[in-house]
């Protein structure tokens, strides 16, 4: 093929995202051949595919949050341009089972052999087929495209004056382009003045403190064995420090008929956990695909967003979005209620008429509905069958406990009674009314991208409070780790500390310190504390040589948001201008050839940490499914110019 012209794009980040480009750029260049050349450079210090998060070699105890039907690195739009190679995660695990490639290792097999669509893979064997997908990608490269790597790190993104950039590369050394994608991924976050008055004065007092990281970071050898480890946070994270300090010290889960039990190997800390709630995450419920079958959006649908536009209103959170979604909760709890538990409702049928007329949005008024609904539930349904939604992600609030062994069975209970509720899956109304969430999260996502809704709303609805609500409940692990966790509790392994709780520096006895103002006794207290939070992603706070140094030079900018009261507020995210998104400068200007995707977009989208979606047959398609690989093919397109 004959070339006038050579299209030079840098890549930063080789991650999921930063493959996605690179995937975009060569089906692009494949469907549409044309007189220019395409270099890609391609630049991570981590391996390219699997980038840092998703390394082959780390622990299989770490496990993905979503079962194998769920995620992939390749769109299935027929509106894209057709890729080159490469199938979703699931296509890619059935494959291996019939033929599979020589550079899976003996682990990698077995755990293969194994791995069902509706099971939960670990990091590592998601990480194997973001390698395999882009050798795969690399083996069909279009005429006249190449693909270097470099595995080191963007210290400097530079304009060169005659539109290129000069990008600076660790070690020294750098390489021209014509584009740069920021696709950055996880970056390093500096640690917020309490974790920083705690890591300075663990180092004084010879205490052992680990802050935020990626778990497949950590050194949890550094763990002491037959000590006391207090461990912040709850969430996903606290699930992989709790599998390393237990079954990866040799201890054993065994089932006992009926339940779990745990055999300790004698090397495990006893981990003390705390978070706000008091309690781990809900556990997911066991489905046939991603989201209930049983449950349909009534009200936060299309059809209603539209509505809002057509009226020209731009929607508020708390005024107009959630009244929708919490009308869809409250049906599919108390549908799946009549439907599984009929006894619990005097006259079915004529209960779901008047929910039906109750909860239909006959005007503006939010007051009118849930009156009109509190006067249903009083005729048909007992006080302890009803639906407390906050309650749901607070288990714990309004009571008090004597001891820390009172509260630990009490969160035992809680463990317990919520994995037989995932169990149940599609029959039990719990569930499904987070399946509700589930759905209009995924309905939310696109409603509130790119200033879908009031900035006020976003900072102190959907940021404010509703995000921590729905992670809670619908963010949750397999139900498995419940199960596991309640052993670890009942094996003495694992005890809690109770709701908001409160910690310090015991400079008396050299022990940090945690206590709940509803759990009366002394103080939990510990030489190591852990972390089990992700880093902060907000940009404003990061230690990134490059973001630091884009951020200095004006290149970019934090979103700036207005709050109710008229003050202006720092997103998490990176100021930009849609599509493709483009960082705005400290000037307001827009820097041509300058793209970003993915985790520094928290500012224009919401939910930027979760995978892009495969379709499931039967099950619904929601725009933001794939969304992010969408961005990423608007990325390719401008790129090449098309």
């Amino acid at each position: 093929m004959g070339t006038s012209q050579l299209i030079r794009t840098a890549i930063i980040g080789a991650g999921p995202r930063g493959t996605s480009v690179l995937e975009r750029l060569l089906a692009h260049a494949a469907a549409r051949p044309g007189a220019a050349a395409l270099q890609i450079d391609v630049i991570d210090p981590y391996p390219a595919g699997s980038g840092h998060v998703w390394q082959p070699g780390q622990s299989r105890l770490y496990l993905m949050n979503t079962q194998s039907f769920y995620p992939t690195l390749i769109p299935e739009d027929p509106a894209m341009a057709p890729p080159v190679a490469g199938t979703t995660f699931n296509g890619w695990r059935a494959r291996q089972l019939r033929t599979p490639v020589p550079s899976l290792t003996e682990d990698e097999r077995s755990e293969l052999a194994t791995l069902g669509p509706g099971d939960f893979p670990s990091r590592a064997i998601y990480g194997r087929y973001l390698r395999c997908t882009l050798e795969d990608l690399l083996k069909r490269l279009p005429d006249g495209v190449t693909v270097r790597f470099h595995e080191t790190s963007a210290e400097s993104v530079v304009p060169s004056g005659d539109g290129t950039f000069d990008v600076g590369l660790a070690g020294g050394g750098s390489l021209q382009a014509d584009s740069v994608v920021l696709a950055l991924g996880h970056i390093p976050s500096r640690l917020n003045p309490e974790q920083r008055e705690l890591q300075s004065s663990a180092a004084r007092m010879g205490l052992r403190y680990l802050p935020p990281a990626v778990p497949a970071d950590v050194d949890w050898d550094a763990v002491p064995a037959g000590e006391p480890v207090l461990v912040r946070g709850m969430g996903l994270n606290f699930f992989d420090a709790m599998g390393q300090l237990t079954e990866g010290r040799g201890g054993k889960f065994v089932d006992a008929g009926h339940r779990l039990d745990y055999r300790p190997s004698g090397r495990e800390p006893l981990i003390i956990a705390a978070s706000r709630r008091g309690t781990p995450y809900r556990t997911k419920a066991a489905l046939r695909g991603y989201y209930p079958g049983s449950v349909r959006l009534r009200y936060l649908t299309g059809a209603a967003l539209q509505r809002f536009g057509a009226a020209g209103i731009r929607p508020g959170f708390d005024h107009d979005l959630w009244p929708l979604l919490h009308r869809d909760t409250l049906w599919a709890y108390y549908s799946t209620l009549v439907r599984s538990q009929p006894g619990a409702v005097a006259e079915p049928a004529a209960f779901l008429d008047s929910l039906d007329h109750a909860l239909h949005p006959h005007s503006h008024s939010a007051a009118n509905w849930e009156d009109a609904m509190a006067s249903v539930l009083a005729i048909h349904v007992a006080p302890r069958h009803r639906l407390d939604l906050r309650g749901l992600a607070a288990p714990l609030a309004g009571r008090t406990f004597a001891s820390r062994s009172e509260l630990d069975a009490a969160v035992v209970e809680y463990l317990m009674d919520d994995a037989r509720r995932s169990a149940l899956g599609e029959d039990d109304p719990v569930k499904m009314a987070i399946g509700a969430l589930h759905h209009g999260r995924a309905v939310l996502k696109t409603a509130v991208a790119d200033g879908g809704i009031t900035d006020e709303s976003w900072v102190a609805g959907l940021r404010g409070w509703f995000e921590s609500f729905v992670e809670g409940l619908a963010s949750g692990p397999p139900a498995l780790r419940a199960e596991q966790l309640a052993a670890l509790a009942r094996a003495g392994v694992v005890s809690f500390v109770g709701p908001d709780p409160k910690f310090g520096l015991d400079r008396r006895t050299g022990m940090f310190t945690a206590a709940s103002p509803w759990v009366n006794g002394p103080p939990a207290a510990a030489k190591t504390m852990v972390e089990a939070l992700a880093p902060a992603n907000r940009v404003s706070a990061n230690d990134s040589p490059l973001l630091t140094q884009l951020l200095a030079a004006g290149l970019v900018r934090p979103r700036l948001m207005m709050t109710a009261e008229g003050a202006p507020v720092q997103a998490s995210g990176l100021d930009v201008s849609p599509h493709p998104y483009r960082p705005v400068a400290a000037n307001g200007s827009v820097t041509g050839g300058l793209y970003v995707l993915g985790l520094q977009l928290s500012a224009a989208q919401w939910g930027t940490a979760i995978a892009a979606e495969a379709v499931q047959p039967g099950g619904p398609t929601y725009p933001s499914g794939q969304r992010t690989l969408r961005d990423a093919d608007e990325i390719a397109q401008a790129i090449l110019g098309r």
